[in-house]
C-alpha cells in the first residue's frame, strides 16, 4: 500500500528557499588548503608555475609570518599571481581584502571566472594612491602585503609612497605585519630616479621610510635575491617581460628575473 506524504506549508517554503540559495550559490565550502597544496593547485596556470623559482612564494609568505586565520590585505594585486595563492589558503579561516584599482577590470573579471577559488575572498575594495587609500576600520588587519608595487607609488611621489604606509599602519593591529618584496636597486641612489627609469627601490630608502611611517624593521630576507641582476637595468628588460631588443633575450634570460628585498615591518 502507498503512504502518502505530506509536507506542511512552511516547511515545503523552507525547503524551497533553501533549495533557491544553493542555486544562487555554486561556490563550493572553503576547505583547509596549505600553502603548499595552494601553490601546487591546478588552477595556477604552467606559466605562473614556472616563475615560482624566483618568487618562491611558499618561503615567503611563511618569513612574512601568514596564518590560515589572519585577515589579510594584498595592496594592487596586479594580474592577481599571488591571489591564487592567498585566496584558497585564507579561505577557510580567514579573511583576504583585495585593495585593487577600480580599473582592474581584468583581475574582477578573473575572480568571477573562477568562484571555487576565489569565491571566498572577503572583499575587493578600490585603491588608487594617492586620492584612494583607505584600506578599512583602524586596526582591522593582522597583515598587508605588496608585492614590486613600491616603486610605482614612488614614480608618483614621495607623498603618495607616505601615504600608503600611513594607511598600511592604520589599519593594522598592534602587532601587525607589513610584509613588501620590492626590485632592487643599488644602494644610496636617487630614489626618484632609480624607481622611475628602473623600476627599483633602494633597500635602504624602503626600511627608512617604513620606520618614517612608525613601523619597526622585524626581519629581513635573501629568500628573493638574485647576485645574478646587476641591479642598473630596468626590470621590464628581464624575464618574464624582456621588453628590450630580441638580441639580447638570451642575456636577460641567463640573468632570471630581478633581484629583490624581501622585507617585514611590525606595527609597535
Amino acid at each position: 500500500m502507498l503512504r502518502r506524504t505530506f509536507t506542511p506549508l512552511p516547511a515545503l517554503a523552507g525547503l524551497l528557499l533553501a533549495a533557491a540559495c544553493f542555486a544562487a550559490d555554486t561556490t563550493p565550502p572553503a576547505q583547509d588548503v596549505s600553502l603548499q597544496q595552494a601553490v601546487a593547485g591546478n588552477w595556477r596556470s604552467d606559466t605562473n608555475k614556472a616563475r615560482d623559482v624566483y618568487r618562491h612564494p611558499v618561503e615567503t609568505l611563511q618569513f612574512f609570518g601568514i596564518q590560515p586565520g589572519m585577515t589579510v590585505i594584498e595592496l594592487s594585486p596586479g594580474g592577481g599571481w599571488y591571489t591564487e595563492i592567498l585566496a584558497p589558503y585564507l579561505a577557510a579561516h580567514g579573511h583576504l581584502i583585495e585593495a585593487a584599482s577600480p580599473k582592474a577590470d581584468k583581475f574582477n573579471a578573473k575572480l568571477k571566472a573562477n568562484p571555487a577559488v576565489f569565491g571566498h575572498i572577503t572583499r575587493v575594495i578600490p585603491f588608487a594612491p594617492p586620492e584612494q587609500v583607505n584600506l578599512g576600520p583602524p586596526g582591522s588587519a593582522d597583515m598587508v602585503l605588496t608585492f614590486r608595487n613600491t616603486h610605482d607609488w614612488l614614480i608618483d611621489s614621495p607623498d603618495t609612497l607616505a601615504a600608503v604606509f600611513k594607511a598600511s599602519y592604520d589599519v593594522l593591529k598592534p602587532g601587525g605585519i607589513l610584509g613588501i618584496e620590492e626590485h632592487r636597486a643599488k644602494p644610496f641612489g636617487d630614489p626618484r630616479v632609480t624607481a622611475g627609469a628602473l623600476h627599483r627601490v633602494s633597500e635602504d630608502y624602503m626600511i627608512s621610510q617604513a620606520i618614517k611611517a612608525g613601523f619597526r624593521l622585524a626581519d629581513v630576507s635573501e629568500i628573493n635575491a638574485n647576485p645574478n641582476d646587476p641591479e642598473d637595468i630596468n626590470v621590464h628588460r628581464l624575464p618574464p617581460d624582456l621588453a628590450g631588443p630580441e638580441d639580447e633575450h638570451a642575456r636577460m634570460k641567463a640573468i632570471g628575473e630581478s633581484d629583490r628585498m624581501t622585507l617585514k615591518f611590525i606595527k609597535p
